[in-house]
């Protein structure tokens, strides 16, 4: 017995039991992280697998309908809420599965969801002829392709040749819309920017009191320059239009009625219950690629979250730009030039305090300060052509990246004094000894030696930048920004503009959406989107610092 205590004891005291509940504690939450992606990775990438679209002959209690429409989930119910519902049950089981079905046809039926017990399913079939339509409005459309219209005439084809016949008439659809969105988005964007910037210089002519004609006069002959270009593309986008509204199709509904949809509002057409392994592989691919590179559409409800994906890197990347220097610099004084005394504590106690305060307290700083104190000023002075109409007095992606560089620069600040501390001194008194000045000590020999530290700083201000939502709520994060702050308009970079952004873009969707459940698998894919930013962006500053640490190894070493 005292030989097991001893034992024991000597166990215990070898520092063995916490090695191994360190080691299982860390298993654990590595378990829970990966978890959680596959959990996110599942939900939101099945979204754009093609799925099977049924047929169910349906008794909802009154009498016998047809529903149409994609089986999202199942589950297990008690019988008796079933009951409770209004639904009668001619099953005895004490719990009944129920299912969630996506039947569209949001304009015609009014919802995009019903649900369905399963011994009320009295016929269930999956018909190879029915079609899914993508539309730029009230969601998807399931039904069959009953006619094709073009021109208003109805077209006398062969049923085995009008799914060939749609796609080809799609395509073509599909060509107009790429030519439409280059002109409006390109060709007249640029346009209407040029006219807006001479309406705005015209403007400041007239605050300065100038009454030169001549002056008034070049700012009129390029507005109609403009004008005159403007009126070419109009009528060129008019002929787009109206080509592209030429084709319609006639689709018949769950109900047995028919509505007559134009192709312009389609988006895309597929039969998923005739497609083959491979086309569905290809169909995803394409659709996944849609959903990271396209637009949003339906309230971000569909479509894709390509500038929402850009405006978190551009925030990001201006962040890390702004929050290095100041950082580096703070750190440095503290370090290397402040008197280490009470002051200086005192200093150091507020930075880590920082850390600390909730984001929104920044937003509300950012808002204040930044947006209205020194943006206000900004216009005052340089943009009083455009008053009342703020320039850089409202939120914009400057603001929005300043106010995240100053809530994640005590982190850079702390990382950097700790690599500045762990330079030898005989690094320093080397320097210093073949005739070095400080300065020339700390830019040349310090610093370089000192920039995994910063690193490693930045890597943890990207890492909780990227996922911050409330403070970009008050500076400059909105739920659709019509233009990216980084364009093909002189100066190219417009950092008064506002942005998308990906945490926001997941608030925005998963709770403020009107159709929360076909919303609900775009919250799961935005969500890995943006783990998937925030680790390259991590990655790729991970790979920096490890080249700067091998780089100056040796001479830490010497």
């Amino acid at each position: 017995m005292k030989d097991k205590r001893q034992n024991f004891t000597a166990f215990m005291s070898s520092g063995t039991p916490w090695v191994w509940l360190n080691a299982g504690a860390v298993a654990i939450s590595m378990i829970m992280v990966v978890g959680l992606l596959l959990l996110i990775a599942s939900r939101g990438l099945g979204h754009f697998w093609p799925k099977t679209v049924y047929e169910i002959e349906y008794d909802n209690g009154t009498n016998v309908v047809q529903i149409i429409g994609e089986r999202v989930e199942s589950e297990e119910v008690a019988r008796e809420r079933i009951i409770e519902s209004g639904i009668k049950v001619d099953s005895e089981d004490e719990f009944i599965e129920r299912s969630l079905i996506k039947v569209g046809n949001r304009d015609v039926l009014g919802v995009d969801f019903m649900l369905t017990v399963t011994p009320n399913e009295l016929k269930v079939t999956k018909p190879e002829d029915v079609m899914v339509l993508e539309r730029n409005q009230w969601g998807n459309f399931y039904g069959y392709l009953k006619e094709i219209k073009s021109e208003g005439e109805v077209l006398d084809l062969y049923e085995d040749i009008k799914w060939q016949d749609l796609e080809a008439r799609l395509d073509r659809v599909l060509d107009l819309r790429e030519k439409i969105e280059h002109i409006e988005k390109g060709a007249i964007g640029k346009i209407n920017y040029r006219l807006e910037k001479l309406r705005l210089k015209k403007r400041g002519l007239e605050l300065d009191n100038v009454t030169d004609p001549k002056a008034f006069e070049e700012i009129t002959l390029e507005e109609n320059k403009y004008t005159a270009d403007y009126q070419v593309l109009k009528k060129e986008l008019d002929a787009l239009y109206v080509e592209s509204s030429r084709d319609s199709i006639i689709m018949q509904e769950m109900t047995g009625g028919t509505k007559e949809i134009k192709l312009a509002d389609v988006v895309k057409a597929y039969r998923p219950n005739a497609l083959s392994y491979g086309d569905k592989l290809i169909f995803y691919l394409k659709t996944f690629w849609g959903f990271v590179s396209d637009d949003p559409r339906e309230a971000n409800t569909e479509g894709g979250i390509f500038p929402a994906i850009f405006g978190t890197v551009i925030m990001v990347l201006l962040m890390s730009i702004i929050v290095t220097p100041f950082g580096v610099i703070a750190a440095i004084y503290l370090r290397e030039y402040a008197h280490q005394g009470l002051v200086t504590r005192l200093v150091r106690i507020s930075v880590n305090n920082l850390a600390g305060v909730p984001s929104i307290v920044y937003g509300v700083f950012g808002l204040g300060f930044f947006v209205y104190i020194v943006g206000g000023t900004l216009d005052e002075l340089f943009f009083a052509e455009a008053l009342p109409t703020p320039t850089f007095g409202s939120g914009g992606i400057l603001w929005a990246s300043l106010t995240l560089a100053l809530l994640t620069v005590p982190v850079v600040i702390v990382a950097t004094e700790e690599g500045l501390s762990r330079i030898p001194r005989a690094v320093r008194e080397g320097s210093l000894a073949l005739g070095a000045t400080k300065a020339e000590t700390l830019w040349r020999t310090v610093l370089p030696m000192t920039t995994p530290a910063m690193m490693t700083g930045l890597i943890l201000a990207v890492a909780r930048a990227a996922g911050e939502v409330a403070p970009l709520m008050l500076v400059g994060a909105v739920k659709l920004a019509p233009s990216l702050p980084l364009d093909g308009n002189v100066p190219f970079v417009h950092l008064e503009r506002k942005f998308m952004h990906l945490g926001f873009h997941i608030y925005d969707v998963g709770f403020q959406s009107p159709n929360v459940e076909a919303a609900r698998p775009l919250v799961y894919a935005t969500a890995l989107i943006l783990v998937v930013v925030i680790v390259i962006l991590n990655l790729s500053a991970i790979f920096i610092r490890n080249h700067l640490r091998e780089k100056y190894r040796g001479l830490e070493q010497h």
